[in-house]
Formats: C-alpha cells, sequence, structure tokens
C-alpha cells in the first residue's frame, strides 16, 4: 500500500504574516479609538466635563481605558 503526505512549507510564513498583519489592525483599530475618545473629550466644555465628574487633566488616562482597557 502506498501512502502520500503533502506539506504546504508556505503554511507556517503565510499564517505569520497573516498573525503580524491581524496584530497590527487590532493595534491600529485600539489607537483611533484612543484618538477619537480623546478629542470628543477635548470638544466639551469644563461644564460638560463636570456634569461628567471628570477634569480636562484626566482626560488621556480616560481615553488610554477607554481604548486599551485596564492597564
Amino acid at each position: 500500500m502506498t501512502m502520500y503526505t503533502q506539506t504546504d512549507i508556505r503554511t507556517g510564513r503565510d499564517n505569520l504574516f497573516g498573525n503580524a498583519f491581524s496584530n497590527l489592525q487590532a493595534q491600529y483599530g485600539r489607537w483611533r479609538m484612543y484618538v477619537r475618545t480623546r478629542n470628543e473629550l477635548m470638544s466639551l466644555s469644563n461644564r460638560e466635563l463636570a456634569d461628567l465628574g471628570m477634569t480636562r487633566s484626566g482626560i488621556k488616562s480616560i481615553a488610554l481605558e477607554a481604548a486599551y482597557g485596564n492597564a
């Protein structure tokens, strides 16, 4: 009885580049969320921020938490 096995050597490399591209896309998406959140909060007045329980000095940390989670 004859057996035939075929191994595609490109699979590992393609998967490596695919994973790297997926990671890059995810990182870019999180960065865009950070920028968008920061810009939206910066557009609020001090009164509006106070109504939300925020201060202008805390905008960066709030935007980072929104985009990247609790770090």
